[in-house]
């Protein structure tokens, strides 16, 4: 079994955030705030942003 290939989207000093291609074909995303790690998959992931966006506005 191979490991799965993690992509590095962004990096601070105290948070971040990744995504994986996993076996299935699934896409799933990471945020890590500091000891806490928050799993979405990519319909979660969505709409995580979209609530995000809506507090930037």
């Amino acid at each position: 079994m191979t490991e799965p290939d993690i992509i590095i989207l962004s990096e601070t000093e105290n948070f971040s955030l990744w995504q994986v291609e996993e076996p299935d074909d699934e896409t799933t995303y990471h945020l890590e705030l500091g000891t806490i790690t928050v799993h979405f998959f990519r319909e979660e992931w969505e709409e995580f942003l979209k609530l995000v966006r809506e507090v930037e506005d």
